[in-house]
């Protein structure tokens, strides 16, 4: 760094930056089978109650509670409720109606003894000494997951399985999400060779593209380009006039120091693309550029070392993508260090981590440097990174830091 040259700024200010520059994409309506990954944009309420009946919850038999704090342990087998059907009705207080998970609990009913609490003979069941026959035992009432009018999922949220689950029980057979962000994976450099093509001693594969989309499909997105420039300035010109044309986000991955070939800024500013930073105060990936094309695109240059570019892109590239989806921040997950780190570093510091048990069963981060920032064979034994703060005397065994995982 030259004597005039601006300090890197902090990992807090790059993403206060970032932040500053996002714009939330549009809202498109999509059919429930194609939301998985998605933003929620609408706030997505019951269309009545859940359950929508009082539920059975067990195979067995539906009987009154008020019978067996009578002391009758026998019943005669009056019908079947089978999920799905209209309820029946118990005539006798001393009936019981076989009944199905999931079925309405019959009428005169209000207790499920399970298979295993009784004996059927002959049309007769006689319950076993551990059968209990408290009220509502082994039924779930109508309306205790949530009732009309009370949000069940807010805009914002991510929609996984157990979220496409709730808008079905709404009824809803289209839901309003963000538009997906298209994503352009651009590697430059002439030493980067194809997996499967003839390579030369002093040429490397082109990995970073791969890890970088395999990290984005791993977290839900699907509308990801691929593309490798060499280091000619009128190619360069080209292909990333026409991606910025078609993309929201592009990450490059090598071409942003200051180094001779390294045009990537200089292509970009000419293309429009305003820096909004150059390097941050973190190890590694302190050589990362952010900036802003004309129609608000984000142009992430990230450093060509294959831990510097997962870390920036687990770091910034994502947490950026889905916040231009609406989607809700959450907490970071906190982590104990298992062992101590004897080194630290004078400015933030990325340690790959694996999660392990500790003597008392709690989940821990054990430390697994690697050996220079090149070094992603390293990263296969690890989970993801703690973010460490600034100190170069290194981290006790317990010290709590943020965990960000692969």
């Amino acid at each position: 760094m030259t004597e005039n040259a601006p300090k890197p700024i902090t990992p807090a200010a790059a993403d206060s930056a970032i932040r500053g520059e996002l714009r939330l994409l549009e809202i498109e309506t999509v059919p429930i089978g194609h939301c998985t990954g998605r933003t929620l944009r609408e706030d997505v309420y019951p269309e009545r109650d859940n359950p929508p009946f009082d539920r059975v919850c067990m195979d067995g038999i539906a009987v009154s509670s008020a019978a067996l704090s009578r002391g009758v342990r026998t019943f005669a087998i009056e019908s079947l409720q089978p999920a799905g059907a209209p309820p029946v009705k118990l005539r006798d207080a001393h009936g019981a109606i076989e009944v199905m998970t999931g079925a309405i609990v019959p009428e005169g009913t209000d207790c499920i003894i399970p298979l295993e609490e009784y004996d059927l003979v002959a049309g007769t069941a006689a319950l076993k000494p551990v059968a209990k026959g408290t009220p509502y035992r082994n039924i779930q009432r109508r309306g205790e997951d949530s009732q009309p009018g009370v949000a069940m999922l807010r805009t914002g949220t991510r929609l996984g399985a157990p979220e496409v689950a709730v808008v079905a029980s709404a009824g809803l057979a289209t839901v309003a999400v963000s538009r997906e962000p298209g994503f352009m994976v651009v590697s430059t450099g002439d030493e980067l060779i194809e997996p499967g093509q003839p390579i030369s001693d002093y040429q490397v594969r082109r990995s970073n593209a791969y890890a970088i989309a395999a990290a984005l499909r791993g977290r839900g997105f699907r509308d990801i380009g691929n593309d490798h420039i060499l280091d000619n300035e009128v190619m360069l010109t080209e292909r990333l006039t026409v991606h910025l044309q078609q993309r929201d986000i592009l990450i490059l991955s090598g071409g942003v120091s200051k180094g001779k070939f390294d045009l990537v800024p200089k292509v970009l500013k000419q293309l429009g693309v305003r820096e909004v930073f150059y390097q941050v105060a973190q190890r590694p990936g302190m050589p990362m550029w952010f900036g802003v094309g004309p129609k608000r695109q984000l142009v992430f240059g990230l450093p060509g070392n294959p831990v510097a570019t997962l870390v920036c892109l687990i770091r910034y590239v994502i947490p950026a993508a889905l916040h231009s989806m609406g989607a809700r921040e959450r907490q970071l997950e906190q982590m104990t260090l298992a062992s101590a780190v004897k080194r630290g570093r004078p400015m933030t510091f990325y340690l790959p981590v694996s999660l392990i048990l500790d003597g008392a069963g709690r989940p821990a981060a054990e430390p697994h440097p690697t050996n220079g920032p090149g070094d992603f064979l390293a990263l296969t034994r690890t989970d993801g990174f703690l973010e460490l703060p600034p100190q170069p005397d290194g981290f006790p065994a317990g010290f709590v830091a943020p965990l960000r995982r692969w």
